[in-house]
This record gives C-alpha cells, sequence and structure tokens, in this order.
C-alpha cells in the first residue's frame, strides 16, 4: 500500500487591512492645511495684480491711442462734451481778444506793466482756445491721445515764447522805474477782467476733467493766470495809490506771471514731447 501523505500546508500570512478612511483623511488634512497655507497668498496675489492693473490701465490706453475718456464716456456722451468744449472755446476766443484790446490800450495809457502781461496773457488765451478748437474740430477724434499731445505741445512752445515776453516788459519797466497811473478806468477793466477769466477757467476745468483732455486743463491754467493777472493790475495800481514808494510791485507780479508760465511751458514739453512720439503710430480717427 502505498501511503498517501498529506500535502504541507503552507501559511498564508493574514491580510493587512488597510483603513481608507484614515489614509484619505490624513491626505485630506494635508490638502486642506496646504490649502490654507497658501489661500493668503493666492488673494494678496489676485488684489496686488488686480490694483497693478488698475494703474496700469490708462498707460495702456494711451499707448494704444486713446485717453482714458474713451472707457469712462459713451459715444453720445463724448460727443455732447466735445460739443460744449467747442463753444466754450469760442466764447473764450470773444471775449479775450476784446479784453486783450482793452488791456494793451491800458498797458500803454497808463504804464502798467502787469496790465501788459494781462494783455500778452489774453492774447495767449486766445490763441490757445484755437488750439482746442482744433484738437476738437474733429469728431472722430474725441478720445485721440495723439491729436491731444500735439496739442499740448503747440501750446508749451506758446507759453514758453509768451512769457518771454512778458518777462522782457516787466524787467525793462522795472529797470527804467517806469511809474503806473491809476484812475477808475483801470480798476474797471482790472474787476471785469478777473471776473470774466476766472469763469472761462472754472469751465475749461471741468470740461477738461470730464474729456480728460490735458490740452484743455492747460487752456483752463491759462484763462486763470488771466484772472489772476486782471486782479494783480488792481491790487498793484490800489498799493501805488496809497504806498509810492513800492512802484516795483506792478512790474514784480509782471516777472512772476512771466515765470509761471514759463514752468508750465517747460513741464508741458517735457511731458507731451516723448508720448506724442509714442503714439504717433496710432491715429485711429484717421
Amino acid at each position: 500500500m502505498t501511503d498517501s501523505t498529506p500535502p504541507e500546508s503552507t501559511t498564508v500570512p493574514d491580510p493587512v487591512v488597510v483603513d481608507p478612511t484614515a489614509e484619505n483623511g490624513q491626505c485630506e488634512q494635508a490638502d486642506f492645511q496646504q490649502e490654507q497655507q497658501q489661500k493668503p497668498n493666492t488673494e494678496s496675489q489676485g488684489e496686488g495684480f488686480k490694483m497693478d492693473q488698475e494703474m496700469k490701465i490708462t498707460d495702456s490706453l494711451e499707448d494704444g491711442g486713446l485717453l482714458e475718456s474713451s472707457m469712462r464716456l459713451k459715444p453720445h456722451e463724448a460727443q455732447s462734451y466735445r460739443k460744449k468744449a467747442l463753444w466754450v472755446s469760442w466764447v473764450s476766443i470773444v471775449i479775450t481778444i476784446i479784453l486783450a484790446i482793452v488791456a494793451f490800450t491800458v498797458s500803454i495809457m497808463r504804464h502798467s506793466a502787469s496790465a501788459f502781461g494781462f494783455a500778452f496773457d489774453a492774447a495767449l488765451d486766445v490763441l490757445s482756445s484755437v488750439i482746442v478748437l482744433w484738437r476738437y474740430s474733429n469728431a472722430a477724434a474725441v478720445h485721440s491721445a495723439h491729436r491731444e499731445y500735439i496739442a499740448c505741445v503747440i501750446l508749451g512752445v506758446i507759453f514758453i515764447l509768451s512769457s518771454l515776453c512778458i518777462m522782457g516788459k516787466a524787467i525793462h519797466d522795472l529797470s527804467t522805474k517806469l511809474l503806473p497811473e491809476v484812475d477808475d478806468f483801470l480798476f474797471s477793466v482790472s474787476i471785469v477782467s478777473g471776473l470774466f477769466c476766472v469763469a472761462l477757467a472754472v469751465v475749461k476745468f471741468m470740461l477738461g476733467r470730464v474729456l480728460t483732455s490735458r490740452a484743455l486743463v492747460t487752456d483752463g491754467f491759462n484763462s486763470l493766470v488771466g484772472g489772476v493777472m486782471g486782479f494783480s493790475i488792481l491790487v498793484s495800481a490800489e498799493v501805488f495809490k496809497h504806498e509810492p514808494q513800492v512802484w516795483y510791485l506792478d512790474g514784480t507780479i509782471g516777472v512772476l506771471m512771466g515765470l509761471i508760465i514759463l514752468a508750465y511751458g517747460v513741464k508741458l514739453l517735457l511731458d507731451m514731447v516723448p508720448r506724442m512720439r509714442q503714439t504717433r503710430n496710432y491715429e485711429r480717427f484717421e
């Protein structure tokens, strides 16, 4: 008989039961902690990126040949403000031509350096308003950055030339000790001129802010300077009337106004010439 030997029994190790929930729980907890650590950094980076985008939006628009007003105003609103700018410019031209003629007459008759400075500034205001008319003469160019910068560069050149003339006349009057003559006519001219110029300056500043137009703001600044010089005629004449030894106040105001106009003109050129070159290939209104 053949003995049948039972097969050797192989010991099978007990399977190790791994709790999937525990392992997944640890992974989820670790992922949650990592997300919580990264979340503030992500949010701060997102906020910083958003702020950078908002800060650069104006530069990107101007680099593309458009002003910031293209994002703020609807087409019909932009055209409405453009027409208002044209009307204000025409009114400014008519008023300042009259004021310039009167002020030149006063400066010759009364030997007033500040009156001459105001007359020259009024003539400058006429030119700046003409440039604004050209700036907004094309309806399709209401948001054109390149056209805006060309107008500002021309205004800067005119400012510099006129400031040299104003300071030259004032310095000449100071060196020759030219005494101003005071009367009621001079008072009335200075008051009317100052009020008209300040009113024009306020309207131009408001329109320039809405249209984001540096040319309109510059035109408004010129009107404001004219208003200050108009009132300075009154101040210097009144001071000279009571204190004749302060005869130099009239010429000094003329020199000061000339320096202010010169500084503004130089700054305008420094700001606008590079931008004009950058946007010369983006004349979309053509």
